[in-house]
């Protein structure tokens, strides 16, 4: 089992940073792809970015949050952040962890991930 507990959301104006960090449980998080998703009012679950096992050389962006947000992984904390940079209003939504514990490649859909955080408030005011 792993669990997820998912930090840093708030309100924040049109053009200001956020850091959410996501710890997790468990002796294997390493081993472990991990994504961001978030959903927003009305909206399906959609993937922000994700990257892979160990020393995360490989990561996924969504088109609309490239060059804006950056993952990253620290096992040794058994964290993986999110920071997100220039916010804009349609970023608001809940964010959210995710692991999958065959970790060797990116996911990007919300079904392959098999373990989940309770979600995490991120507000952007225009």
């Amino acid at each position: 089992q792993v669990q997820l507990v998912e930090s840093g959301g708030g309100l924040v104006q049109t053009g200001g940073s956020l850091r959410l960090s996501c710890a997790a449980s468990g002796r294997t998080f390493g081993s472990h792809a991990m994504g961001w998703f978030r959903q927003a009012p009305g909206k399906e679950r959609e993937v922000v970015a994700a990257i892979n096992w160990w020393n995360g050389s490989s990561q996924y962006y969504a088109d609309s949050v490239k060059g804006r947000f950056t993952i990253s992984r620290d096992n040794a904390k058994k964290t993986v952040d999110l920071q997100m940079n220039s916010l804009k209003p349609e970023d608001t939504a809940v964010y959210y962890c995710a692991a999958q514990q065959r970790g060797s490649t990116v996911y990007t859909e919300a079904k392959e991930y098999g373990f989940w955080g309770q979600g995490i408030q991120v507000t952007v005011s225009s």
